[in-house]
């Protein structure tokens, strides 16, 4: 044989092995989840958001993938903003398990960062869109790392959880890692249609999810949820169909005493007054504001326009969350907080800023919280001095 012969079989093996340690990996990697089965999967049918075999947002609002907007998109991703990861690591308050087991107090909630909850009421605790891993990526090469290494609290030391929340199953939303160290210490999961497949794929029990569309009710207990519109997309990136094969939401969240909203991932719409006169006022918003651009405005609100939904829900006070973890997007990590903050101070809407780890407690007063970015911000310019 040639030596050119043997250069191509070998050049052409090692595409073949590459091509078939991708294709085994896309197969075999348990992060991907699971696909419903296919009555289930005709059961969407009945869901209004189905449409031509997909899911899809009111009016059919989708990102704009035309030729030129999909090029901006491309050179958008090397206008990185210099401080789009922070120099210092954000600092965190950190948990105490003791005082989180069996806590019996008025509503209090705790952010991991991003999009990540814990809300203890009515003597149950529930976590929301639990990511809680150090990646936002199941591929290793293309890792989004966390910028804390370290959580508030360990996820083996949580207490019992009652309820889980899933507004959809994009990787920073919903962590494989996570759900197989909760799952058997979970009561009930709650995800709108078709996410569920996930979690049965990672061991959890059937009989623990329940799936709903659009404006469904739950009861559980004492609590109720409402799975509402959002504006966003859904898939896990194993194949390109199944991407829109899940729904997507936001959660309304009434304890009896205390209501309130969880944005999920969404661009700004007319569902945010809809929701707002069908289950409002709320005591609290929280609502998505970070990882956003121009480019992909229809999928993440800017920072203003988090303010402005959470007026339109008839929110008491907005917290801005879906920042302060990841690096999903090309701006100054602290421009969510910074823009969210001036224009809430715009129109005259309390914006809530706890530390990450930080008990924020309701119970009749706007809880007080600090800019603590600024502080840290101060601390590192005279370390660097």
């Amino acid at each position: 044989m040639s030596k050119g012969k043997k250069a191509m079989v070998i050049t052409l093996s090692i595409v073949a092995i590459v091509a078939l340690s991708v294709v085994l990996f896309m197969a075999l990697n348990p992060q991907f989840g699971g696909k419903a089965d296919k009555a289930v999967q005709l059961s969407y049918q009945n869901s209004e958001q189905f449409r031509n075999g997909k899911f899809a947002n009111i009016d059919d609002i989708k990102i704009n993938m035309s030729g030129d907007n999909f090029v901006a998109m491309l050179k958008e991703q090397f206008n990185m903003h210099p401080e789009a990861t922070p120099k210092q690591t954000p600092e965190f308050v950190a948990m105490d398990s003791s005082e989180l087991a069996n806590y019996a107090g008025d509503t209090r909630l705790f952010w991991f960062g991003h999009s990540s909850f814990l809300i203890q009421t009515n003597g149950k605790n529930i976590l929301i869109d639990p990511m809680l891993g150090q990646s936002a990526s199941p591929v290793p090469v293309f890792s989004v790392k966390r910028f804390n290494k370290t959580l508030p609290i360990a996820i083996e030391q949580l207490p019992k959880i009652d309820v889980v929340l899933i507004s959809h199953d994009h990787y920073d939303h919903l962590d494989y890692h996570t759900i197989k160290k909760i799952k058997d210490k979970t009561g009930q999961f709650y995800t709108p249609l078709g996410v569920g497949a996930h979690l049965q794929a990672w061991g959890v029990d059937q009989k623990r999810i329940r799936e709903g569309d659009w404006w469904q009710e739950f009861q559980h207990g004492d609590l109720s949820f409402v799975c509402t519109p959002a504006q966003h997309f859904s898939g896990r990136g194993k194949w390109f169909n199944d991407q829109a094969s899940t729904l997507w939401c936001s959660w309304v969240i009434n304890t009896g005493k205390k209501n309130i909203y969880f944005s999920g991932d969404s661009g700004y719409g007319d569902h945010f007054k809809t929701i707002g006169e069908k289950y409002g006022p709320f005591d609290l918003a929280l609502m998505e504001c970070g990882q956003y651009n121009e480019l992909w405005k229809e999928i993440h609100m800017m920072p203003e326009e988090t303010i402005i939904a959470g007026q339109d829900v008839g929110a008491k006070a907005v917290m801005p969350i879906h920042w302060g973890v990841f690096r999903l997007a090309m701006h100054d990590w602290l421009d969510p907080i910074t823009r969210a903050g001036a224009k809430g101070q715009d129109i005259n809407m309390p914006v809530l800023t706890p530390q990450i780890g930080e008990s924020m407690v309701l119970n009749g007063e706007l809880p007080t919280t600090a800019q603590w970015w600024i502080k840290q911000e101060e601390n590192q310019l005279v370390l660097a001095k």
